[in-house]
C-alpha cells in the first residue's frame, strides 16, 4: 500500500485547477488525523500549498517552475465546494464597468460566507461577508451595477448614470431593475433614473435611509 500522502497528491492531480482540499473531503483515504498530518507535510515539501487554515490547493507546474492556481479558478471552485455566493468587489466591478480606472491593489471578493483571508502564493485574497442584496446576479453585468454603486455610494452615484447608460445592455438594465425593491433605497432610484434618463433629486442623497453597510473605499 503506498503512502497516504501520495495518494492524496494522486487526488489532487486529478482536480481541476484550483480546486481546493479539504481533510473532511479526504476521509475516504484514511482517518482525519493521519489526513492532517499528510496534508501539513505536502505543504512542507512543496507538493501543497496551505491557502487558509485547512485549505490546501495543489500549485501548478509550468515551465518557469510552481505557481499558485488561478485566483479566479480558486474562487470559483470555493464557492462551490462551499455552496456559497462570491462576487467581486464593488471596486472591481466599478473598473469592469469603466466607472473608475482604480485597480484594487489586493483581490477582494464579497461573499454570503464568514469573512476571511486566503494566500495563493505571493496573492493575498480577501473575502468580506456582504448582505444578500450586494451578492445578486453573481457573473452578469446587472449585478455588476448594483456592487459598483454600492461601492460609489449614494453622494457619487449620480455621476455615474450617463456612463453606465452606454456601457450596460438594455437586457442588463432590466434586470437590475427588477431588482429594485430588494436594494437600499438610495440605489433603486439611481436605477430607476438610469431607466427614465432623469436625474434623482440631490436632496434624496442627504438621506440616510438605506446606505450600504459596507463603506466605501477611496476611489478615482
Amino acid at each position: 500500500m503506498q503512502p497516504l500522502s501520495k495518494t492524496i497528491l494522486q487526488h489532487a492531480t486529478g482536480l481541476p485547477e484550483g480546486s481546493p482540499l479539504v481533510a473532511k473531503e479526504l476521509l475516504h483515504l484514511g482517518n482525519r488525523a493521519a489526513i492532517d498530518q499528510a496534508l501539513s507535510r505536502l505543504v512542507q515539501r512543496g507538493h501543497l500549498l496551505r491557502a487558509s487554515r485547512g485549505i490546501y490547493v495543489l500549485p501548478i507546474e509550468s515551465r518557469f517552475g510552481k505557481r499558485a492556481p488561478s485566483t479566479a479558478k480558486t474562487i470559483e471552485n470555493l464557492a462551490k465546494q462551499r455552496g456559497e455566493v462570491i462576487v467581486p468587489h464593488g471596486a472591481s466591478s466599478a473598473n469592469a464597468l469603466g466607472l473608475t480606472t482604480q485597480v484594487p491593489m489586493q483581490a477582494i471578493y464579497l461573499t454570503s460566507g464568514p469573512s476571511r483571508r486566503l494566500k495563493l502564493g505571493a496573492q493575498k485574497v480577501e473575502l468580506r461577508h456582504a448582505p444578500k442584496w450586494q451578492l445578486i446576479y453573481p457573473g452578469r453585468a446587472a449585478g455588476d451595477l448594483v456592487r459598483a454603486l454600492a461601492w460609489l455610494g449614494p453622494e457619487k452615484a449620480s455621476k455615474a448614470i450617463p456612463t453606465l447608460r452606454t456601457k450596460l445592455p438594455p437586457a442588463e438594465i432590466k434586470k437590475a431593475t427588477s431588482a429594485r425593491s430588494r436594494l437600499p433605497t438610495w440605489m433603486a432610484q439611481e436605477i430607476s433614473a438610469l431607466v427614465s434618463h432623469e436625474t434623482p433629486p440631490r436632496s434624496f442623497h442627504q438621506l440616510p435611509v438605506g446606505h450600504a453597510t459596507q463603506k466605501p473605499t477611496t476611489n478615482t
